[in-house]
Formats: C-alpha cells, sequence, structure tokens
C-alpha cells in the first residue's frame, strides 16, 4: 500500500446520543431554509417525521414518507416532483440505506432539473446545488458515501443499477444512538453485518489506502464486538453506541475504498431476486471471503486479528475469519443460505450472469471474468 489516491470530502459529521437535537443548529450554520425529508412509513407512524417537524420548524417544508427497499426509480421521480414543486435546497434522508439513497438521487436528479445538463461531478471535489443531509437509523453506511443505488428496469428485468459520485456524498451526517434503539433484532443484525463487510471490503479493496484500512480494522473490532448485544438487547444503549461507532468508521472506509465482489452479488440478489440488502449480506459475505481468500490471505488475516483471532498462518487467518462471520451470523439469527430466501436454484446462471456485468465485480480483488466464478459462490450459498 505506498501508492494510493485519497480524497477528503468537506462534511460535518455530530455523534452522540441525543444528538438530534443539534440539527437545527446545525441547518441553520449552513443557511439551507428549505428542506425536504425522505423516509419510511414507520417514522412517519412512529412519531419521528413530527419530531423532526417540530425540530425544524417551517424550514422542513415537504416529506416523502413512502419509501421503499431498493429504491424503485418510479419513486425517485415522484420525490423529485415534489421537491421541484417546493423550490428544495437541501434534502434529508433518515433511515437506512434507502431513505438516505432515495434523498441522493433526488439531489442529482433535482440540479439536473435545475441546469438543465447532467450534474455528475468532474472532479472528485466538486459541490452539489442540492445538498444532501443524512440521519442514519441503521448501520448500512451510505451516510458517508458518494454511493448509491436505484432499482430499474431494463431489458424487461429488474436491475439495481448503483451510482458513485461525489457530489451525493452527504454534507451533513447526525449519528444518535438513540434513534437505533426501537431498530427490530433482525434489522440490527443484517445491517449490521452489512457495515461489517463494507470493513472486510475496505480492507482488500483495489483501491484501499492507509486511512480506509485503520479505519475498517477498529470498525471491525467494535462490530464483532457489539453486535451480538445489540440484537439480544435492543436497548443496550452502550452496545447500540459502539455498534454504531463501528458502522460510521466502516462507511468512512468505503468511502474511498470500491466494493468487490461481495456487494455486487448483493445488489443482484436485491435488484433481481428481491432479497433484502443486509440479508444478502448475511447469506454472501462469508463465502465472499472464502472465494477471495488466496489473493488476499494477509488482508484478511489483518480482519482475523481485528476480531480477535490470533495464531496461525495467513491463509490460516482467512479461513478462520471467514468461519467467524458464519458462527456471528448463525449466533444472531439471520438466514445463512439463499434457499431459506426464496431464491430458486434454477435463477441461480440467471442472477450469476447478471452479477457479471456489475461493476463492484469487475473490482473485486481476485479477477473476475467468467460467470461460472459468480454463479459457483451463489451456488455454495444457496
Amino acid at each position: 500500500m505506498t501508492n494510493f489516491s485519497y480524497t477528503t470530502a468537506a462534511q460535518q459529521v455530530i455523534f452522540g446520543a441525543g444528538a438530534l437535537a443539534q440539527l437545527s443548529d446545525a441547518v441553520a450554520g449552513f443557511g439551507w431554509q428549505r428542506l425536504m425529508l425522505c423516509t419510511i412509513p414507520r417514522f412517519q407512524r412512529s412519531g419521528l417525521v413530527a419530531r423532526l417537524e417540530q425540530i425544524l420548524g417551517p424550514r422542513l417544508v415537504v416529506s416523502y414518507a413512502e419509501v421503499q427497499p431498493h429504491v424503485p426509480q418510479p419513486q425517485v421521480e415522484a420525490a423529485l416532483a415534489l421537491a421541484s414543486e417546493r423550490n428544495i435546497e437541501a434534502v434529508i434522508g433518515l433511515g437506512g440505506g434507502s431513505p438516505i439513497g432515495m434523498a441522493k438521487a433526488v439531489s442529482l436528479a433535482l440540479e439536473a432539473h435545475r441546469t438543465g445538463q447532467a450534474a455528475r461531478a468532474q472532479f472528485p471535489t466538486d459541490q452539489p446545488l442540492v445538498p444532501v443531509i443524512a440521519i442514519p437509523t441503521t448501520y448500512a453506511g451510505s451516510e458517508m458515501t458518494p454511493i448509491y443505488g436505484t432499482t430499474q428496469l431494463i431489458d424487461g428485468q429488474s436491475r439495481k443499477v448503483t451510482v458513485t459520485d461525489a457530489k451525493v456524498t452527504p454534507k451533513l451526517t447526525l449519528y444518535d444512538p438513540e434513534l437505533t434503539l426501537d431498530v427490530p433484532p433482525q434489522m440490527t443484525a443484517s445491517s449490521g453485518i452489512n457495515a461489517l463487510a463494507h470493513c472486510v471490503e475496505a480492507v482488500y479493496s483495489i483501491t484501499r489506502n492507509p486511512l480506509a484500512t485503520a479505519a475498517a480494522l477498529q470498525g471491525t473490532t467494535y462490530i464483532t464486538r457489539s453486535l451480538p448485544g445489540a440484537v439480544a438487547d435492543g436497548s443496550d444503549i452502550a452496545a447500540r453506541t459502539e455498534l454504531l461507532l463501528g458502522a460510521y468508521l466502516a462507511a468512512v472506509a468505503i468511502s474511498t475504498a470500491k466494493i468487490g465482489l461481495h456487494h455486487g452479488l448483493c445488489h443482484v440478489l436485491g435488484g433481481s431476486a428481491g432479497v433484502p440488502h443486509g440479508i444478502a449480506n448475511s447469506i454472501i459475505l462469508p463465502h465472499a471471503m472464502r472465494f477471495n481468500a488466496d489473493a488476499t490471505a494477509p488482508e484478511l488475516g489483518a480482519v482475523a486479528q481485528a476480531m480477535g483471532l490470533t495464531g496461525g498462518t495467513d491463509p490460516e487467518l482467512a479461513e478462520q475469519a471467514a468461519q467467524t462471520v458464519y458462527d456471528l451470523i448463525t449466533r444472531i439469527g439471520l438466514p445463512q443460505r439463499l434457499r431459506d430466501v426464496d431464491v430458486a436454484e434454477a435463477d441461480l446462471p440467471r442472477l450469476a450472469q447478471l452479477a457479471l456485468k456489475s461493476k463492484a465485480v469487475q473490482n473485486n480483488p481476485k479477477p473476475i471474468t467468467d460467470a461460472a466464478q459468480t454463479e459457483a459462490v451463489f451456488r455454495a450459498a444457496w
């Protein structure tokens, strides 16, 4: 890792229990006056949307509280129409990866609508016309990254299409562990494994760098140590805080390190087979680690050590790391086979072909040139 490229995003991050109370002052500091909220129906019902309305007052001019998993493109268009109609200056994503992804998609689309030209960044330091504010309530990591995905109908097939653009990196991210206390156990478990996957892929990414590696390894320690407790007792604020801190470090790591095979396969499972992203992560991660082990043994050895494993050669530690992840998934009660989430064996060749086209899969540290390779991982997980 003696040659690398690293771009620092201009972001404000506020972390701590009760941090939501600081949102109004933080927004005022940026000068934003007309905000749109993108979130999920559950937060409308729970009163959290009303709480944000009280905190922000007249600056929150419209809410789109219907965001569905994997951000269907028709919903992006509906939210864009609202944002355009209400002359929005910044977009808030409240929730997991889907609401924050929706906020990112609306940000770019609204800029393109207003300027009449593509809103994509030409340089990694380009700034958005319509900034994103992220308030994560899970451990998905989208709140720190320049990446989002939408589900689109392409050639008659539903596919998740990912976009990477510096402009959608949130300008303000607010982490409040108190907002995670009512996250259901399975969502806690699955999004926690998603965060762990970010750490693993950052450590052996083809664009890894010293900062990403340091953040990913420390994030691995925090996540593996706190996740079982957070799943077992959702009211454990200490476990929730450490897990959210680990997820933050995982997101920092993956924001500058390209994802690989693991996330590429998970995107296919989400966009084309309807598997929730965190559940796909739990099923695929140990198999992706084993697939990459012969090419990334030193890096996976470091991951193993961050999990508290010691002794053995790098290949032995790499296998121990994969097995430890599999055992952790068992312990926290997540599905471990694709057949358990209604993925048909007959669909594996089609999914493997779609995966081969994924940019993430093409960025894998162990080169993938044939759909037989992706199908082998799917079959190992089936």
